[in-house]
């Protein structure tokens, strides 16, 4: 496994409950400020071989990213069910729920 795959991953599971990341957060912080494309395929590819709390992950705007009505649903479901409250449909107030690790990776 390459060093960016294992340091998104370790990223992910250090998410807490109740917060979130963005894809261009995660990118960064495993050292590709240009690589959130490459942290949406690793979460495509890997998230159930490594138990990753994928719902964690949003894009930019603090939004779900899935097109995909049923994946949409099951992804705010299960950030409600964390306590994570949501301003539309899918978006959520960064501010108040994104995860800032003090510590880098």
């Amino acid at each position: 496994m390459k060093p960016f795959t294992e340091k998104v991953i370790t990223i992910i599971q250090n998410i807490p409950a109740g917060k979130v990341m963005t894809y261009g957060q995660i990118a960064s912080l495993a050292g590709s400020p240009r690589g959130a494309r490459q942290v949406v395929r690793i979460l495509h590819s890997l998230s159930e071989k490594h138990d990753l709390p994928w719902h964690r992950v949003l894009n930019v705007k603090g939004e779900i990213g899935f097109k995909d009505f049923a994946q949409s649903n099951e992804q705010r479901l299960n950030l409600e069910c964390e306590g994570v409250t949501f301003i539309g449909p899918y978006a959520i107030d960064l501010e108040k729920h994104k995860y800032n690790p003090l510590s880098h990776f």
